[in-house]
């Protein structure tokens, strides 16, 4: 008998800023046919929506408050009764911590759901430095760039060999690129930092559980992407 469990692939995506979850992610959207749901755009979209959840995010995010797990879990729970998710879904940026991993077992357990695969893309500190400084991204779109692994076509370089910031555009729509203002070697430590204080346990914490995979994040994209398929099954 194939229960509802069964049939819904519970993906979480893991690993350190600059690891190519942004990369990755869509891989797996197209593999498994399900939605990537990113915490900080159901928390948007809940405000524009102004469900009783959104404008309760809306009052604490305008007095600069932090949104409590409680409230992302309500909206998470809100979002993953929409068609698109009969499949299953993958969560990134979710969870962060062992409290929030503790209460994403708990919503799913109550949907006779749970995590069905935790992929962690593992890449060294060192490396993810060229990776993150060398960035630039489509702020509409999410489209990533890198100025060495993945040039726009338009990117010029000044005599310094480094890239010129007007030349720096979308290919698709030729608008401007811009760098994150955390995409820096002071801020990638403050976040590698959080990364494995916080985050990492999570890891642990599904171990047990027989559904976590480490991915090789540092070798050729077309291995990271087998091994990935491998890891869900494909």
């Amino acid at each position: 008998m194939t229960t509802e469990e069964d049939k819904k692939s519970i993906i979480l995506l893991f690993g350190p800023p600059g690891s190519g979850k942004g990369t990755h992610g869509p891989a797996v959207e197209k593999l498994l046919r399900i939605p990537t749901l990113s915490t900080g755009d159901m928390l948007r979209a809940a405000v524009v929506a102004e469900t009783p959840l959104g404008l309760r995010a809306k009052s604490i995010m305008a007095n600069g408050g932090l949104v409590e797990n409680e409230l992302v879990i309500g909206i998470i729970q809100e979002r993953i009764r929409n068609p698109d998710c009969s499949l299953g879904f993958i969560l990134d940026g979710f969870p962060r911590t062992i409290v929030q991993a503790q209460a994403l077992d708990q919503l799913l357990e109550d949907q006779g759901l749970r995590v069905t695969k935790v992929i962690e893309l593992s890449v060294p500190d060192e490396a993810l430095e060229e990776r993150i400084c060398g960035r630039w991204i489509h702020k509409d779109s999410g489209r990533s760039y890198h100025v060495e692994a993945a040039p726009p076509k338009s990117m010029k370089l000044d005599d310094n060999g480094q890239p010129i910031r007007g030349t720096m555009k979308d290919d698709i729509t030729e608008e401007l690129l811009v760098q994150r203002a955390d995409d820096t070697p002071e801020a990638l430590v403050k976040r590698l930092k959080g990364y494995h204080s916080e985050t990492l346990p999570i890891l642990d914490h599904y171990r047990p559980k027989g559904v976590v995979t480490t991915v090789n994040g540092n070798q050729d994209i077309t291995n990271i992407k087998q091994e990935i398929q491998q890891a869900l099954g494909g």
